[in-house]
């Protein structure tokens, strides 16, 4: 089993500054002089962390992380406003052009692989390669199991601590109820339901339950943005034209080398994601991991994913 490489500090940090309201945090690590690769945080909302450079060898790749609007160390925090996937699409050729670079390998997972997925299908001229994981792909289906009907018959415990902020007469739309109070001018209510909204997400990332990964998400700046970011993408579809739009648009990516990565019992993004991508797109290599579920981290996933950028290390 592969593991990540060791730790790295940063050789270079930044701010973007991308529109009047919102500036974002991003920095370079590894080879300077190596292949381009940008890293793309889940969520939307989760922000990047040091782990995240250590999934590629730090002497082939010149490694870029950042921080999405509202997230991490960009500001403001949990901003909505003039937050949609296509910002965020912008934003990514922005930081490309302030770092000269020509093209590079793009890395997402989760909520990341829908950016990627995104981002590709606008600019894939600009890819050499896709690594994804956990896939997420907006549908309508997608976010009825997590937030309304499906998740909730393997998790009843959990999902009883997902519904407490929520009157029973208002749970026919969960994400319009949480959306509600997500926006409330009330600090109290937002923070009740962040943590709620957040701490259901933390608690189904694995295969088994994680206590330190269901804290992190549960931590009242974490959840904010999470909560907050989440269900005001999930209330405007992702700003996808269509409900099948990644999908739909398969075709123009369907020349760039690419990894699926799935955790075969992932709870939060259903394995059905990533075969129906896979079906549209049988050019992209599939690999199932038979004993995981939605976590980067779960060791299997892992695994996977260090082969991966290993693998595409000199395209």
């Amino acid at each position: 089993m592969r593991e990540r490489y060791p730790p790295i500090e940063p050789n270079q940090s930044g701010h973007l500054v991308v529109s009047e309201k919102h500036t974002l945090y991003w920095e370079e690590c590894g080879n300077p002089n190596g292949n381009p690769v940008i890293f793309l945080h889940g969520g939307p909302g989760s922000g990047t962390s040091p782990s995240h450079r250590c999934f590629f060898d730090p002497e082939a790749y010149r490694i870029i992380l950042l921080d999405q609007r509202g997230c991490g160390k960009s500001t403001p925090h949990a901003e909505i406003e003039e937050n949609t996937t296509w910002n965020l699409v912008a934003d990514i050729e922005k930081l490309r052009e302030l770092l000269g670079i020509e093209k590079w390998v793009v890395f997402g997972g989760s909520w990341g692989s829908t950016l990627s997925l995104a981002y590709a299908e606008t600019h894939p001229e600009r890819v050499k390669g896709l690594i994804l994981r956990g896939i997420f792909l907006c549908r309508d289906q997608e976010l009825r199991w997590f937030y309304q009907h499906g998740a909730h018959h393997l998790f009843p415990d959990r999902w009883e601590q997902f519904l407490a902020p929520i009157p029973e007469k208002e749970r026919g739309n969960l994400i319009e109820a949480y959306y509600k109070r997500l926006t409330s001018p009330d600090a109290k209510v937002r923070r009740e339901a962040a943590k709620a909204w957040s701490g259901w997400e933390g608690s189904a990332l694995g295969l088994k339950f994680d206590f330190n990964a269901f804290q992190s998400f549960t931590e009242d700046t974490t959840a904010d943005a999470i909560a907050r970011l989440e269900c005001h993408y999930f209330m405007n579809k992702c700003f996808f034209k269509t409900d099948n739009w990644l999908i739909e648009n398969v075709e123009k990516i369907r020349h760039i080398p690419s990894v699926i990565i799935h955790g075969r019992y992932d709870i939060i993004c259903p394995f059905e994601n990533a075969w129906d991508l896979h079906k549209a797109w049988p050019e992209a290599k599939l690999e199932i991991i038979p004993d995981a579920g939605h976590a980067a981290g779960e060791p299997g996933i892992t695994d996977a994913l260090v082969r991966a950028s290993d693998a595409f290390r000199t395209l």
